[in-house]
């Protein structure tokens, strides 16, 4: 059965849910890794009050049996704390109260086309689901994926490489997973320790004047076996899968697999990643500029993908609009905010890679049970003689 994920809630309605739909039973699940993955999600300078109001947890209301998956659907349920004070405002049902309608549509946010392509007169009834709250939901669905991927040898990571226009320096190796193990403890979810104390200024110095601030994360993947993913349709080709899912993320603007646009300024002889062979590593790359992905398939070198997010549209000092109601000039909608959502997005990054990573081996390993699973890739390793990566 094909992977399939969705979501369904509003900012500041009574919660968000997520469904999925394709995991083989007997999964073993953790509460615990949940519940630490949106906690992550909260993480970052720059985030805003509404962290202080959230502390979000994964209900599961179904398909899962005393910590295992039953191989049906699993609906997991994130509670919004705040919808205390949203109740009349975002009520499911008809209320008495007179609730004022909003006409002030954000630049560079989904308000005004939403309210074009539904018809609405209220911009609140785009924006509570284009929030990126949502992503709460994506983070409960990706850590099932992760913790099905985890089953199989596969750990999925994150970390920032740029705030502003503080970048961290480049590296002059190649990163291994160990690498990632205390990038929660930076503020900022950076590497590099100088960089991390830069990019925190950046966010302070950008905050005070009231602006929001972007920059990139680069999510990785370790563990993968060479092949997920197909040549032969486009529809099949995980660079693009990969992409898609990335730029779904609320702010994404870009993403570049691998070495990404710097790839298009070398010539050949730079851009690509030259192929070797030994009876202790079987086939193997030296580089990994291609970022584990050539030809729309794996090359079981971790995966990389960097993504570029754009500052987040709702500023402390709005930008000027229209009044779609009166066709005026005037502010946008000013709303509780965050400064920078960079490290947390990361979070969320890892989520969709996890969830496309997870879909690509349910398309190819198949299983009715996890052993299944693990059997039919053990044997395919055995046939491709691939040499499972330190």
């Amino acid at each position: 059965m094909p992977l399939h994920v969705v979501t369904a809630g509003e900012s500041h309605g009574p919660g968000l849910t997520t469904i999925v739909e394709g995991l083989p039973a007997g999964l073993e699940l953790s509460q615990e890794a949940i519940d630490r993955d949106l906690a992550r999600r909260q993480l970052g300078h720059g985030r805003g009050g509404r962290m202080k109001i959230e502390k979000d947890a994964a209900s599961v209301t179904a398909g899962v049996r005393h910590g295992r998956t039953l191989g049906g659907p699993i609906a997991l349920q994130v509670a919004n704390r705040d919808y205390k004070n949203w109740e009349e405002r975002m009520n499911p049902w008809p209320v008495e109260a007179d609730v004022p309608e909003v006409h002030l549509p954000r630049p560079g946010h989904a308000d005004l086309a939403g309210v074009q392509k539904f018809g609405f007169t209220d911009v609140r009834n785009v924006l509570e689901r284009a929030s990126a709250r949502e992503t709460a939901a994506r983070v409960a669905g990706g850590a099932l994926a992760k913790e099905f991927l985890r089953a199989l040898g596969v750990t999925v990571v994150s970390h920032v490489t740029q705030i502003g226009t503080v970048q961290a320096p480049e590296r002059s190796d190649l990163p291994v997973l160990a690498d990632f193990d205390a990038v929660d403890e930076s503020p900022v979810r950076c590497l590099d320790a100088e960089a991390t104390k830069a990019m925190v200024n950046e966010i302070n110095v950008l905050r005070k004047k009231n602006e929001s601030i972007g920059g990139i994360f680069e999510v990785y993947a370790f563990g993968l076996v060479p092949g997920l993913g197909s040549h032969v349709s486009w529809t099949e080709r995980m660079d693009g899968l990969i992409a898609g899912a990335l730029l779904s993320i609320q702010a994404a603007k870009g993403v570049g697999l691998g070495d990404g646009f710097d790839l298009a300024g070398r010539p050949g002889s730079e851009a690509h990643d030259e192929i070797f062979y030994s009876e202790e590593r079987g086939y193997y790359r030296e580089t990994n500029r291609s970022g584990g992905i050539e030809g729309g398939m794996t090359t079981g070198e971790p995966l990389v993908a960097r993504v570029a997010m754009k500052p987040i549209p709702t500023l402390t000092k709005p930008l000027r609009s229209v009044d779609i109601a009166t066709k005026e000039p005037s502010q946008a909608l000013r709303e509780r905010t965050d400064s920078c959502v960079v490290p947390a997005a990361g979070v969320v990054g890892e989520a969709m890679l996890a969830i496309v990573l997870a879909g690509a081996y349910r398309d190819k390993f198949g299983g009715d049970h996890i052993d299944d699973v693990k059997a039919s890739v053990a044997a395919y390793r055995e046939r491709i003689g691939w040499k499972v990566r330190p």
